[in-house]
């Protein structure tokens, strides 16, 4: 049982490690990097971001919308009753924009484009395309890795940012059109309540659960070996370690802000 459970947490161990060297690698290689080969990449950094960002806005809109709805239908049918419609804004930002936010866009991430990253190296592995890319003399780190960890947290970042604009203006407009409170006194309150502490962590957020995300699921999908079946199995652990490591960093960050 001892033996099985230091196994265990061996393999977490070396598996963290792998996760975060590919996402320094990542970020070092983006900034610091010659101009060899960063055409090609560049191309599957754009085609990331694309995926990863522009095609998930639709959801990302409605779920938005929807958030949006909930908070201030049930915040409308209490506040008014202790005159405290001034409070909106504060529950928006502490809902929406401090949390909510960057992990519902994380998520969706995750459950959308997290698996589809995770699978593709998966398959281009058991293929043996990875070979042939590193036959031909280019880094599969380079080629393969960094432009999708960096499209993937470019991609958070700006959906965390549109997430939290649609759930705030959207959640008036559907929700709280129509009630006392007018579109003044609610837009008042959220810029009474939202401080640069605030934008700058949720961006920060989304930074971090990008980097993750992009690199847990390219070192699981790397990480499949010659079986085909490995390739469900390792996508598997992506999204579960994706998820685990994305609420543990957002406690993180949150504590640190507020002690701050």
């Amino acid at each position: 049982m001892l033996r099985y459970i230091g196994e265990k947490f061996l393999t977490s161990l070396r598996d963290l490690n792998g996760i975060i060297s590919s996402a320094v690698y990542s970020i070092s290689s983006f900034l610091f990097s010659s101009k060899h080969g960063r055409r090609a990449a560049s191309r599957v950094l754009y085609k990331q971001v694309y995926f990863t960002g522009i095609e998930a806005l639709p959801i990302i809109s409605w779920i938005a919308i929807l958030l949006g709805i909930i908070i201030v239908t049930e915040a409308m049918s209490i506040l008014p009753q202790i005159g405290g419609e001034r409070f909106i804004g504060k529950i928006m930002v502490w809902v929406v924009i401090r949390e909510l936010g960057p992990l519902f866009a994380a998520i969706i991430v995750i459950a959308r484009s997290g698996t589809a990253m995770a699978a593709e190296l998966g398959s281009m592995k058991i293929n043996n395309e990875v070979m042939a890319i590193e036959a031909m003399g280019i880094d599969p780190q380079v080629y393969l890795v960094v432009p999708r960890v960096i499209g993937a947290s470019l991609a958070i970042f700006i959906l965390t940012f549109y997430f939290e604009v649609i759930s705030v203006l959207g959640g008036y407009l559907l929700a709280g059109f129509g009630t006392r409170m007018s579109f003044h006194v609610y837009a008042s309150s959220i810029l009474e309540a939202i401080n640069i502490t605030d934008i700058i962590a949720s961006l920060l957020k989304s930074l971090f659960f990008g980097l993750i995300i992009g690199a847990v699921c390219c070192y699981h999908g790397l990480k499949v070996g010659r079986s085909i079946t490995e390739i469900p199995q390792e996508t598997t652990k992506a999204v579960i370690t994706s998820l685990f490591l994305i609420f543990v960093v957002d406690g993180m960050v949150t504590m640190i802000f507020f002690f701050i």
